[in-house]
């Protein structure tokens, strides 16, 4: 069994602020394989690094990211770094090409759920400036989304993600069918959502399998016994030692 890549979720949300360059300085110290973050657009059309799209839950400020040029975020502190901005994309993808790591970037909508305009390209070229495109597992849980960064190409692996309730929904046949659609390579669920015969039956229709919500030892043992491709963690160095 292949071993399963370990992703520092958000930087290690538990243990530093949530994707903040402390976060992404600390995670990328450890030997995990994969950092994590989440991406949204500025105001002037850059990449910035914020799990929501608003501002209101982990900095100093509150409205949409989307409602500031990146001047003015720059401007905005995100709580617990000791007055860190959001940051870019850009610099995240330095520290982890410096680090010699994989990226595992998570492209967001905006509010309303709908996917920014001039996103994907507006990635790619930071990527490509970086010599990263390659190196990047890009993921969506918006179809045009991923069917955009499969049109583009040259990534490592393009991940469609799914929450709990429309998986349950739409099944295993329908979560296939569904990547397919957007040429997804690999389907991205909450951990506790997966079990061996759902990655068996994956698998065998040619598509990798990764989880989110690894983040105690119940889970994180889950993850690894399934033999993901990738398991995203809040905890890493956790993940790292139950690994082994």
């Amino acid at each position: 069994m292949p071993r399963t890549d370990i992703a520092s979720h958000r930087g290690g949300a538990f243990l530093w602020p949530e994707n903040s360059m402390l976060a992404f300085r600390q995670a990328l110290a450890l030997p995990a394989e994969q950092l994590e973050l989440d991406v949204h657009l500025s105001a002037d059309g850059e990449v910035v690094v914020m799990h929501d799209p608003t501002l209101d839950r982990t900095t100093d400020a509150r409205g949409p990211v989307r409602a500031r040029t990146l001047a003015e975020l720059s401007r905005v502190r995100v709580k617990g770094t000791g007055g860190e901005p959001p940051p870019s994309l850009a610099e995240a993808v330095a520290l982890t090409r410096a680090a010699g790591r994989i990226l595992r970037l998570e492209v967001k909508a905006d509010a309303e759920g709908r996917p920014y305009p001039g996103i994907v390209p507006a990635c790619l070229a930071v990527l490509d400036a970086a010599g990263m495109r390659g190196r990047t597992v890009a993921m969506s849980f918006q179809p045009l989304t991923m069917a955009e960064f499969a049109a583009a190409g040259g990534l490592r692996r393009r991940v469609l993600l799914l929450e709990a309730k429309p998986w349950r929904g739409m099944g295993l046949p329908g979560a296939v069918a569904l990547a397919r659609s957007c040429n997804a390579e690999e389907i991205g669920l909450p951990v506790g959502e997966l079990e061996a015969e759902a990655v068996t039956r994956f698998r065998a229709a040619g598509l990798a399998v990764g989880a989110w919500g690894a983040n105690d030892e119940a889970t994180i043992r889950h993850g690894l016994a399934l033999g993901l491709d990738a398991i995203a963690t809040d905890d890493p160095p956790l993940a790292l030692r139950l690994r082994g």
